[in-house]
Order: structure tokens, then sequence, then C-alpha cells
């Protein structure tokens, strides 16, 4: 396949379909560039929502949406299913799993991944929730796990399949903790009649001493009063030793038999070969300047988790949220527009709008700024802000008749094991067949 440029106009090579990426090539429509995607998925992942994806309340195909229907209208766009292996930035040129790839500007928005902070048995045992594929493999691990618990003849051996460890206080964390919690006290014994709801544990993890770490100080004891109320045990101040499939240990010695641990402690950039170390921040992301061009080059930006722009006003670079890809992303996709016409560039601000999570049923949390509140009201909001994001027209209706079918019901999702999730041979691509994943 040709992926030379022939036309008179410059190319853009994006490598991810994330936010960013979708915002870079977005303000790019109809400017004198060519516009080249490159994702290892054909579809755009809508990740606030995995987790609902991964306790079976939603469907994948719903918070999925095929990158080139979203920009079939953009004439200066094309997208290919491809992976980059390696940036050569002397050259300007890519290699990837289709071939090589040149260009004349580079936007590196290639997002995140799990960090497991080299402990190889916790990644080894334990489940992340990054992608669609991970998400079902967790919805397959949690339905089999409960199986399984019903055919052990005592409570010894049931304990074990039953409990759930989620490690990481974050927004994940405890959206996927309230979630689990909810199916314990309004699903488990619809679906399952001989087990109890008191058979079910669900953990809620943290080496720091507060949930939602990142949000204010009211939302996040009301997080954490929420999720207690719910009959979530919340550890604080716990640091995870180990974690050998059967057993997790934690620093003072305390000890929990789990089959089910959820990893959600940590994430880190996903840097393509060819960058250099020195450029290499703290949480494997890499340094931009103040207009997210990557130091030390011309024409190569980073935008999103992947990137660190280390200034006195974020020293530790920008949170890794999907408002700060999505900025990023216009932000790029104007400097680009403006270097091609010989105009100055701005330098990137970001705007913080503000910070939701939700924790289950009526219940939520919401930092707006100097607004700050909680409970249904802030549940509601959480709800239109996640509905008014998603693409597709159809993802929005599907999503909204779910959401009023599961509060009206309290047993919505279908809960079905349609492929049986197995550990040995396990990547992070081995999905249901005949899906959009």
């Amino acid at each position: 396949m040709n992926l030379t440029n022939s036309s008179k106009f410059p190319l853009v090579v994006i490598t991810g379909g994330g936010f960013g990426g979708l915002e870079v090539a977005k303000k790019l429509k109809d400017k004198p560039v060519d516009v080249l995607m490159l994702d290892k998925h054909n579809y755009h992942t809508f990740q606030p929502l995995l987790y609902q994806v991964a306790m079976g309340s939603l469907e994948s195909e719903s918070i999925a949406f095929s990158l080139r229907k979203n920009f079939a209208s953009q004439k200066n766009f094309r997208f290919r299913i491809a992976e980059v292996t390696k940036i050569n930035a002397e050259s300007n040129t890519l290699d990837t799993t289709i071939g090589p790839v040149a260009y004349d500007y580079l936007v590196i928005a290639t997002g995140s991944t799990t960090n497991f902070f080299g402990n190889k048995d916790i990644e080894k045992f334990s489940m992340p929730m990054k992608s669609i594929p991970e998400a079902l493999n967790l919805r397959y691990s949690i339905l089999q796990n409960i199986e399984e618990a019903l055919l052990k003849p005592s409570k010894e051996e049931r304990d074990p399949y039953l409990t759930f460890v989620l490690v990481g206080a974050g927004p994940t964390g405890v959206e996927l903790s309230g979630s689990l919690a909810e199916l314990r006290n309004h699903i488990l014994t619809k679906d399952y009649p001989e087990l109890k709801k008191e058979d079910m544990k669900v953990y809620l993890v943290d080496f720091l001493p507060k949930v939602l770490g990142p949000f204010s100080d009211e939302a996040s004891h009301a997080a954490k009063d929420f999720l207690i109320n719910m009959g979530v045990e919340v550890l604080l101040g716990m640091k995870v030793e180990s974690y050998d499939g059967e057993e997790m240990k934690f620093e003072g010695g305390k000890t929990i038999r789990t089959k089910n641990v959820i990893w959600s402690a940590g994430v880190m950039g996903v840097v393509p070969e060819g960058i250099d170390e020195d450029r290499i921040e703290k949480g494997n992301r890499i340094k931009t300047d103040n207009i997210c061009r990557v130091v030390g080059t011309t024409n190569v930006f980073a935008i999103g988790d992947v990137a660190a722009m280390i200034t006195k006003e974020t020293p530790k670079g920008h949170p890794g949220v999907a408002q700060v890809a999505i900025q990023m992303g216009q932000h790029v996709g104007k400097t680009i527009a403006q270097l091609i016409n010989g105009e100055p560039t701005d330098p990137f601000k970001y705007n913080d709008k503000g910070s939701l999570a939700t924790i289950g049923r009526n219940k939520a949390v919401a930092d707006l700024g100097k607004i700050k509140f909680q409970g249904f009201f802030a549940w509601l909001v959480w709800m239109f802000v996640h509905l008014i994001s998603l693409l597709g027209g159809r993802n929005k209706m599907i999503v909204f008749i779910n959401w009023v079918s599961s509060y009206i019901t309290y047993n919505g999702g279908t809960r079905l094991i349609i492929r049986k999730f197995e550990r040995e041979g396990l990547t992070e691509d081995a999905h249901l067949p005949n899906t959009v994943d």
C-alpha cells in the first residue's frame, strides 16, 4: 500500500485515535495539509465508560465509534490500522507494522497504559482496564469466578472467588468498586439465588491517605462515605507488597485471599522507540515545550497522557485526564496551521473545567472550579456530560436507554459469558470475535 504523500500539501501524521488525536485531526479540517491517522484499532474508545463495559452494564459497541465514519466528511483525512514501532526524527519517518511512513509533522497521541511499577507477579495475576479488550477480559473473569464459587462446597473455598480487591482509589477504582457493590447489593441474589450478598466482599485499597486524591477534600470525604455505606471496605495508607493469584499481601502483615485483583494504581505513557531517553520524564512521558512540541525537535508534538509539559505552574506536568488531551489536541492542530502559514504560535494554557466521578446510583461528586457538590445532582451532571461527549447519535441513544433501564429495574445489563477468559497466554488484544473490539 502506498503511504507516500504525493500531494503538494504537508503531511501531518497522528499516532493514536484517542481524545487528543481526534481533536488534532478535526482542527486541521479544510487546512492546507493532508492528515494520516494511525491506530492499532479502527475505532475510538470512550474510556470514561470502560468500567460499565467491564461490569456488563453496557456492550462494548456502545462506547466505541468508527474512526473512518467519524471523519467521513473530512476530505484531507486518511486512516490506517497500524502500530508505530520506531520514530526516526532525523529522517522524518516512522517504522510501522504496515511499512515506513514519511511525515512533515508528527503528533504523538499514543496515550497511556497500566503501570505495575515493575512488579511482574502483580502484572501477571491482576486485571488492568485501559482498553475495550481488557474491559471484556475483566467482565468474563468476574462472571466466571462467581460461577466457580457456586461449585465450591464450603465457604472457605468460595471466599476467594467472591472477594474483589481494587487497587488504586482514583476515579477508575472508585467507579469499579461502586459498581461491584451495586452488583452485590441489587443483582447477586437475583442472578445467583444460592448466594447471599454477604458472601461477596469488595475492598478498595490505596497507598495514599484519601480517596480520589486529586479531588477536593469535600469530594474525597463524600466518595468515601458513599462507598462505606454501600458496603465497600476502604483501606487507605496500605501498600501492596505482593500478589500471587491466590493471596494479596500488604506491608505490615495484612493479607486478603482473593482471585479478583483489579489494578488501577497508576499509568505510564506509551512512548514509541526512537525518543531520546533524556527527553523522557517521570511516568514515561515525553518532555515538551510550551506549544506541546517535543523538546529538541521542530516538527514533532506530543499530547495527552504521553506528554509532560514541565513549567512553574505544572512541575509534574498536566493531569492525565481527557480534557487535557482534548485541549492539547486543539492547540496542536491550531499550532501546526500557524507554523505552515509562517504565523507566530501561542503557548498552551490548560483550562481546568473541573472533575466528576460517579460512585453509583444517585451518588457522584463534582468539583467544578469553586463550585463543589455531591449526591444526586452531581450524578445527573455526570450522566449528562458523559452522554453528550459520546461519539455518534446511536451510541448516545443506546447508552441512555441502558441507563434508564438499569435505573428502573435495578438489573440492567446482560452479563453473558460469550467466550471463556483464559489467563494463560493473555494479551491485551485477546477479544471477542465479530465485534468492533
